[in-house]
């Protein structure tokens, strides 16, 4: 019996740590607009100075794989974003991810862009939001970049002129426009997004505005949508 006690810990299956599970529509990215079932995982390594999801830091529940598929399978979409928080602090992440796909979902994971994606599996479309001086992280090791492919997505959070000049030089240097579709998001109720239109177009780059949408549907400060 004391042998099995002490085997115990280090069989059981590792969960999961979920702020929530909901039903909405995708209000960026590429796909902006299509319905969407959204796992927000709870916990993030970074303090960006315009995170709108603060709330997902701490607590959550446990939850183990099945128990996520099975709450999924409630909603009427093939389409599920991962996200936090930083869902790769999940450890369970990659097999949680393949689940998915071999239940015929499209996933996308939303990471901020400082920890590797490589062990997630190859069909994930990965949305990595390099840090701009303004988030109060500025990215310095842009290596996960060299990780993604062409599906995969690469967006800048941008708080003034400055952050906008700082990405459109960074995406000219790595020639990120023929890698990777880029995504210009206004740091809500900070940047105009008129003022940013007008940079982009300005500046001529091949980049994406990315308003975030849900917030002019529901409000800036609703959850759950």
């Amino acid at each position: 019996m004391l042998g099995r006690a002490l085997v115990a810990p280090y069989t059981r299956a590792v969960s999961l740590r979920v702020t929530e599970i909901f039903f909405s529509v995708q209000g960026e990215t590429s796909r902006s607009g299509l319905p969407c079932a959204f796992v927000r995982f709870t916990g993030c390594d970074l303090r960006c100075g315009y995170c709108d999801t603060a709330y997902a830091f701490h607590g959550g529940k446990s939850m183990e794989r099945t128990e996520v598929l099975a709450e999924l399978g409630r909603f009427p979409t093939r389409f599920v974003t991962l996200t936090g928080g930083e869902p790769l602090l999940q450890k369970e992440l990659p097999d949680l991810s393949q689940d998915l796909l071999d239940r015929g979902y499209l996933v996308s994971v939303e990471t901020h862009g400082q920890r590797s994606v490589a062990g997630l599996p190859k069909a994930v479309v990965k949305i990595v939001d390099v840090k701009t001086p303004g988030s109060g992280e500025l990215a310095k090791d842009l290596s996960v970049l060299d990780e993604l492919d062409a599906k995969d997505e690469v967006k800048f959070v941008i708080c003034s002129r400055e952050d906008f000049d700082w990405s459109a030089k960074l995406v000219r240097e790595l020639r990120l426009e023929d890698r990777f579709p880029i995504l210009l998001s206004p740091s809500f109720g900070v940047v105009d997004p008129r003022d940013l239109t007008a940079w982009l177009l300005e500046s001529g780059i091949q980049a994406r505005l990315n308003l975030q949408i849900h917030k002019y549907v529901w409000g800036a400060d609703a959850r759950g949508v």
